[in-house]
């Protein structure tokens, strides 16, 4: 477990959880969120984009934090490891009003709240893309180590049978 993606919808809990094995194991930690934005809230090209997941991808060792459909595939091929956080709708919700009007380190800028356009991605994300990742971790399960987390303890757990307290 050298090479980690943590996907799933916004909201489960992921980039908390990217922090916490990040301390545990000491493996760099890269948001994709703080790759893609700028603090201006636009965003880099697609092309800047991939040349520096190439880069990261070169490294003898991290941990990706994010989704981005587009490139997901690209980032199965890469890692060791996938864990997916397949929460329910109602705590992805939850986790995401909870986190506005704070300054995470996973953001470029402080999300006052959350607007329409983000929200809608969290709408489609159970019915359309969950099934799509899901298809993605068949088709790489076999040589890659697959971790599904259904709840926020289970990950919690999982943190502490692995690494201890």
């Amino acid at each position: 477990m050298k090479k980690i993606i943590i996907i799933g919808c916004p909201g489960a809990g992921k980039s908390y959880f990217a922090k916490k094995l990040h301390e545990k194991t000491r493996i760099p930690l890269y948001h994709l969120d703080m790759i893609w934005h700028k603090p201006d809230k636009t965003h880099i090209s697609r092309g800047e984009f991939d040349e520096i997941l190439e880069k990261i991808f070169r490294q003898e060792a991290w941990i990706l934090d994010g989704n981005f459909s587009r490139t997901m595939e690209t980032r199965m091929q890469a890692c060791d490891t996938i864990i997916l956080f397949d929460v329910p709708y109602e705590v992805c919700m939850q986790g995401i009003q909870e986190r506005e009007g704070t300054k995470r380190d996973d953001m470029p800028w402080e999300v006052a709240e959350a607007d329409d356009l983000f929200l809608d991605e969290v709408n489609k994300y159970i019915p359309n893309q969950l099934p799509k990742v899901y298809q993605l971790l068949h088709k790489y399960e076999h040589n890659r180590k697959v971790i599904i987390f259904k709840t926020r303890n289970e990950a919690e757990r999982w943190l502490m049978e692995k690494f201890g307290g």
